[in-house]
């Protein structure tokens, strides 16, 4: 089957989050038929605009890493080339040891490449053991290690406990002691397997950021949010004679003739030359059981960590904030919310769409925290504004407040984690015309989403 590379061929993808979305817009370019089919009743998954108090606001994810080109070049090539905007402020704080404290500047994902960097944020003793790291013998990574393990190994827990872990806890709302570093922090795996000394290897990686740096802003967002981005791909689908249909839910996919696809979806029968399956885990193993039962009990095994997002808009009379976007909350220090950004300081156009109101927002829910989201939305806004308080002073209340649920959201990459994926492609490679695609393989930003569908497309093209 090569109906991706001869254009002639239809090709049935199954999620419409924007890894599904990506997909249905790189193969329409290759001249594919397409038909896209999503359960719920709109496209996006957890890209979400929405509004509060009259303002344009993200309800998900709002930001995409602009050093990867993915999700930017997605953006422009449909249409929204004149709204990507950078991040007004890029200075953001820790609170913690009871205050907010700078960003410490010049870090991988909380590591820092000198003791110096860190501090204010970690206490004498903190400081003194990363020093420790260029007298200890080298430590063995192996095919893969637990990001905290490791760094605590070579840096001591209080760097892993007060910076690496709130940073990872925002990315992936998990748990630093159980993330695999080969699969969250490549980077950081790779200066472990070239370098004695981690703080050798992440000045390395410093001196390639840099350079980096200077070609352009690290993040970027969209005005009106980046839930317009997955508008605008469907948008843009349905303009080159895609089929996109929404609150249609696929209950079986099967075989037929050992040449094509059959999917079932509510009373609709398709066929189909290929099949994209750009949908969470357990959805997936559910669609796939019947053809590849290995690829199903893999994808089964994925676990997932549920959060919550309480958007808060307030009168900017009565809301006098810290400067920068906001803060990150290391567990270890017992507070309630994990973080809290700060939107109207952070995004031009949130803070231009009124400038008399003054949007903040809080996230709350980590891998295996289970009683915090069983609270109802009102006990949400209260614990979020206590802690809002007690870090900022901000007391005033809030013209209107939302709470938005990710029950299992975000997919968790354990120890390990980069194998279950080779194993699920393995499996599924070995069906003609099938690929897999989303947050569950290659990362759970927007770019390595789109990355990941690009990846499935060519897999179908190179399909005999």
């Amino acid at each position: 089957m090569s109906a991706t590379g001869t254009g002639t061929g239809h090709v049935v993808v199954i999620g419409a989050g924007i890894a599904g979305l990506a997909a249905a817009h790189r193969l329409l370019l290759r001249g594919a038929r397409v038909t896209v089919l999503e359960a719920a009743d709109r496209v996006g998954g957890k890209l979400l605009p929405g509004e509060i108090a009259g303002v344009r606001v993200d309800l998900g994810a709002e930001s995409m890493l602009a050093r990867r080109p993915e999700a930017v070049d997605l953006a422009r090539e449909t249409g929204l080339a004149g709204r990507l905007q950078p991040p007004a402020t890029a200075t953001a704080s820790i609170w913690t040891r009871g205050a907010l404290r700078p960003m410490p500047k010049g870090h991988v994902m909380g590591v820092p490449g000198t003791a110096s960097a860190l501090a204010g944020v970690l206490s004498e003793e903190g400081l003194a053991r990363i020093e420790r790291d260029a007298e200890l013998p080298r430590t063995e990574v192996g095919e893969d290690v637990a990001v905290g393990e490791y760094v605590a190994a070579r840096l001591g827990r209080e760097v892993v406990d007060r910076l690496v872990e709130p940073l990872l806890g925002g990315v992936y709302a998990g748990d630093a002691y159980r993330i695999s570093m080969r699969s969250a922090v490549p980077q950081l795996f790779q200066a472990a397997q070239a370098h004695d000394s981690l703080l050798e290897g992440v000045r390395e990686i410093q001196a390639g950021a840099a350079a980096a740096q200077r070609t352009g802003p690290v993040f970027m967002g969209i005005e009106g949010g980046v839930g317009r981005l997955p508008l605008a791909v469907a948008e843009s689908v349905r303009a080159r004679g895609g089929e996109i249909l929404t609150g249609t839910r696929v209950t079986e996919l099967r075989r037929q003739d050992h040449t094509s696809w059959r999917v079932v979806a509510g009373d609709r029968v398709l066929h189909a030359d290929a099949v994209i399956v750009a949908v969470p885990a357990p959805v997936a193993a559910g669609l796939l059981r019947a053809e590849s039962p290995e690829a199903a009990a893999e994808l089964r095994a994925v676990e997932y960590a549920s959060m919550a997002l309480i958007t808060l808009a307030y009168r900017r009379a009565d809301a006098v904030l810290p400067q920068g976007s906001g803060f990150l909350v290391p567990p270890v220090d017992g507070r309630t919310i994990k973080a809290s950004t700060f939107a109207s300081q952070k995004w031009g156009w949130i803070a231009d769409e009124d400038p008399d109101v003054v949007v903040l927002r809080t996230s709350v829910g980590r891998y295996g925290e289970t009683e915090i989201l069983e609270r109802e939305d009102t006990e949400l806004v209260e614990v979020s504004r206590h802690d809002l308080r007690e870090a900022t002073g901000l007391d005033a209340t809030p013209l209107q407040t939302r709470v938005t649920r990710w029950t299992d959201g975000l997919p968790q990459y354990p120890v390990g984690h980069h194998a279950r994926v080779a194993r699920i492609r393995e499996h599924v490679g070995k069906l003609p015309g099938l690929a897999v695609c989303g947050a569950v393989y290659d990362g759970v930003g927007i770019p390595a989403c789109i990355a990941s569908a690009y990846a499935a497309v060519d897999r179908l093209g190179g399909d005999s």
